[in-house]
């Protein structure tokens, strides 16, 4: 967005980089400057995080919008100053647009709605099930994208908060991160036509490596 336009949304502090990283750091609350050590933060603060959550939630949990919130605000408040805060400016991966910035707060309340309520407390006593209800909760606040970053982690939070309910181990979620990431990018890109049959495939492999 061309700054200093009607629209400049450069004086917004989720629209800003870290001094001095090269516009690669978002402007955070600890001074990092590179990548590698901020996704070092992240990733202690990630583990920290799904340890308290384990104990907050129990099996009989529905989850909300203002859960989603309290997770991300949880896991990147002492990071960031956005943290647990709808975005509010536009993102996209390459040529993928997420949800637009003014439609998140409504789609949101509308996942709460149809999907939350659907498919939480993740109780099925059949894998098929399960594996369903992870696959469209996953990819439905995937294409939200309601915050300004950390929007997959907190997907997988949720995803590994859901799968506990179905009294699974914690998935492993490692089989995205090696020979199929290019495979869940597209399946993300499925569920634009509520297709969630790329995601099922992937979530079965991944609680596969889970039990295993």
């Amino acid at each position: 967005m061309k700054k200093g336009g009607r629209y400049d949304v450069s004086d917004l502090p989720e629209a800003q980089f870290e001094a001095g990283s090269n516009d690669q750091v978002l402007k955070n609350l600890r001074g990092v400057k590179s990548a590698e050590e901020m996704d070092d933060v992240e990733t202690v603060a990630l583990e920290k995080t799904m340890l308290e959550l384990i104990d907050l939630y129990d099996e009989q949990h529905r989850f909300t919008a203002a859960d989603i919130h309290a997770m991300h605000k949880r896991r990147l408040g002492e990071i960031y100053e956005w943290a647990g805060e709808y975005r509010q400016v536009n993102l996209s991966k390459g040529e993928f647009p997420f949800a637009a910035a003014a439609r998140v707060p409504p789609l949101m309340d509308q996942y709460e709605r149809k999907v939350l309520a659907k498919h939480t407390p993740c109780n099925h006593t059949d894998r098929r099930g399960i594996v369903s209800a992870l696959a469209e909760t996953h990819v439905e606040l995937v294409l939200i994208h309601p915050f300004r970053d950390g929007n997959g982690r907190i997907a997988r939070v949720l995803s590994s908060l859901m799968a506990l309910q179905a009294d699974l181990p914690l998935p492993d979620f490692s089989v995205l991160a090696e020979e199929r990431k290019q495979d869940y990018f597209a399946a993300i890109q499925s569920g634009l036509d509520s297709n969630y049959g790329p995601m099922e495939e992937l979530f079965t492999a991944i609680i596969e490596r889970s039990v295993a």
